[in-house]
């Protein structure tokens, strides 16, 4: 039996013609929406290169240390002054733009559609499909519709980055709500709580740790897709590792990849620690709080 036994069917071309269409009759949206984007990233990294790195680091470690430990404040500081000396804080800065707000997005649409899912199988029978094709399509594919729809940029590696990292946030989201006590939402339907009250005041709060775990992965993604973002001509870490690969420079590259471990590293334990504040005793606003409740 040969592949001349079935029948060609043009997926690829249907895939190609629906492409066309879009940019044939949306091209103003893209445009608008390419502004937009572009115009927050290059707020935030305004706001993240406007002080001088050690104002920066300063932060990053206060906020460390306000939600997890000094520890973790210490090995900030020490991580992110090897950035410096290696001269690629502000590739790292620009990555971190990058990032954050391919999270918000990817957030902003996750938590919604989890919920949906949640509380209604039928959504979430439609919903899972589509979020097995995108966490197992190729994240190289991404970048062909982002470069169709947004040219070449920093733009279309957000494109690309939202649609790959968005899965895990919806996938967390519904797990959490759906894993709340039945008992404890019966209980709110007793007491005559609607459904907007029983989501807002008993699942959202129950499911936190959950969701949270979830954006944690949303981050993850992100950052390694905003790495293979390089590709498309979006400024960072990204296109520095890009740029190490085309000329095979090996310093480059490993400071590149160092500064990416960075940033994935102090992400990770900083949405770890929002996740579950109360699995660290040491931080600084559990000291303040446990003050706080000596003082009579």
């Amino acid at each position: 039996m040969t592949e001349d036994t079935f029948p060609r069917i043009e997926v690829g071309e249907w895939a190609s013609a629906g492409l066309d269409w879009l940019t044939d009759h949306l091209d103003p949206v893209f445009d608008a929406m390419s502004d937009g984007m572009g115009w927050v990233i290059q707020l935030l990294t305004d706001v993240l290169l406007a002080p001088p790195a050690l104002v920066t680091i300063a932060v990053f470690a206060l906020l460390a240390w306000a939600v997890r430990s000094w520890q973790l404040a210490l090995g900030t500081v020490l991580s992110f002054a090897l950035v410096v000396s290696m001269r690629q804080w502000e590739n790292a800065m620009l990555t971190l733009a990058l990032v954050l707000v391919a999270t918000l997005v990817a957030v902003l649409v996750a938590v919604p559609l989890g919920i949906a899912s949640a509380r209604s199988s039928r959504v979430s029978a439609v919903v899972r499909p589509l979020l097995d094709l995108m966490q197992t399509m190729p994240a190289f594919v991404y970048l062909i519709p982002a470069i169709i729809f947004f040219s070449v940029g920093v733009v279309p590696g957000l494109f690309a980055t939202v649609i790959f990292a968005l899965p895990p946030g919806v996938r967390f989201t519904e797990l959490g709500i759906r894993q709340v006590d039945a008992e404890t939402v019966e209980a709110g339907h007793a007491f005559g709580a609607t459904p907007r009250q029983i989501l807002r005041g008993i699942q959202m709060p129950l499911a936190t740790p959950t969701i949270m775990a979830g954006v944690n992965q949303v981050i993850m993604l992100a950052l390694s897709m905003a790495v293979i973002a390089g590709f498309v001509g979006a400024d960072g870490l990204g296109k520095e590792v890009v740029s190490s690969i085309a000329s095979l420079n090996i310093p480059q590259g490993v400071e590149a990849g160092l500064g990416v471990v960075v940033l994935a590293i102090f992400l990770d334990r900083l949405t770890a620690a929002l996740g579950d504040p109360g699995q660290y005793p040491g931080s600084l606003r559990a000291v303040l709080r446990r003050r706080l409740a000596r003082t009579p």
